[in-house]
């Protein structure tokens, strides 16, 4: 039996939500200390709902769709020399590609609290802006300019 679970597209609104949530969470935890996470995580919504008067939740389900890579590059070493090759990311991993960017981006920010910097970044990753969607931009044009070295097995 395989071990893939459903792709994120499949998965009704609600489980998705907390799908995002957890894995956002989790993402986010240091040292240990979940509460501290979650309670970053929920005033993150709340001030993305206060910032755009939607819900905060959609909002996050956004910026991770417009965030999520299609193909990410793989070094390959083949007589000495190494190649970036390009291939398919598989949907969990892309999510969780997609919040990793969000909350490092986040993270790269001078001072102000957790929460405003993380909501501030999931909001400018909705409207397909800031840092974590130039790394997503990035990834790409990396992978657009290897794809010469697609053919090779990673």
């Amino acid at each position: 039996m395989s071990r893939k679970t459903r792709v994120l597209s499949n998965i009704t609104q609600k489980s998705r939500g907390k799908y995002l949530s957890n894995v956002m969470i989790n993402t986010l935890l240091k040292n240990g200390k979940k509460t501290l996470a979650r309670t970053i995580f929920y005033r993150a919504l709340k001030e993305i709902e206060k910032e755009t008067s939607r819900d905060g939740m959609r909002v996050l389900e956004n910026a991770v769709m417009h965030l999520t890579p299609l193909v990410e590059v793989k070094s390959r070493r083949v007589g000495g020399t190494v190649y970036q090759v390009p291939r398919h990311v598989a949907s969990r991993r892309a999510i969780a590609l997609a919040i990793r960017w969000l909350v490092t981006a986040a993270r790269s920010k001078p001072s102000k609290p957790m929460e405003l910097r993380l909501a501030r970044e999931i909001i400018e990753a909705s409207q397909q802006r800031g840092e974590a969607i130039k790394k997503r931009t990035e990834i790409h044009k990396i992978a657009e300019n290897n794809k010469a070295f697609a053919h090779l097995k990673v």
